[in-house]
């Protein structure tokens, strides 16, 4: 791969981003995914410093003031957000770093890593979403509700992001994110 590279992979909870990435990351074990802080309870099975390193709101206020997430966002009553340095260092050292981020974070991290690829992972409509977060059985009504409503907003903002892709078959959205990390990008004139 050589020069590091910042690449971010947004879009609505639910909408498969995780399941993706897991797919991507499988094919191409040498892309590094950053591990977000977040104020959240671990879900079943969620590991602490794996699948994100679980802090209380005072740490988090603690880092946020500090200077050390390079972007964080309140997203369904929790904060989430991304350990600077980690990330800094890897792509220093040359490697390529994907953040699965939120919509805030994504805005965030366009103003401090302009070069960075972004990604957004569109359903192919608002019912077969709210399907698919139904069938997590993780919330409560008002819970989806709320990730609902955030959804319809986010999916507004698809545009401002590099690449849209409609996760209506996963091998297919696969395809396209292979597709849009290693493929030569023509040079703009």
């Amino acid at each position: 791969m050589g020069k590091g590279r910042l690449i971010v992979l947004t879009g609505p909870s639910g909408v498969g981003k995780g399941t993706l990435l897991r797919s991507l990351l499988r094919r191409h074990p040498e892309i590094h995914v950053s591990v977000s802080v977040t104020t959240r309870a671990p879900r079943p099975g969620e590991i602490d410093g794996q699948d994100y390193y679980f802090v209380t709101r005072l740490q988090f206020e603690r880092m946020v003031a500090q200077g050390e997430l390079l972007e964080w966002a309140e997203f369904a009553g929790n904060c989430y957000g991304t350990p600077r340095q980690a990330v800094e260092e890897k792509i220093q050292a040359g490697r390529w770093v994907i953040l699965e981020i939120e919509l805030d974070g994504a805005r965030q991290v366009r103003k401090t890593f302009p070069s960075a690829l972004r990604m957004f992972i569109l359903p192919p409509s608002m019912s077969e979403l709210e399907s698919r977060i139904r069938g997590r059985g993780q919330d409560s009504d008002s819970a989806i509700e709320r990730r609902l409503v955030r959804a319809r907003e986010e999916v507004n903002a698809a545009n401002e992001f590099d690449i849209q892709i409609v996760n209506d078959d996963l091998e297919e959205a696969l395809s396209k994110i292979e597709m849009a990390l290693f493929e030569p990008v023509p040079a703009v004139c």
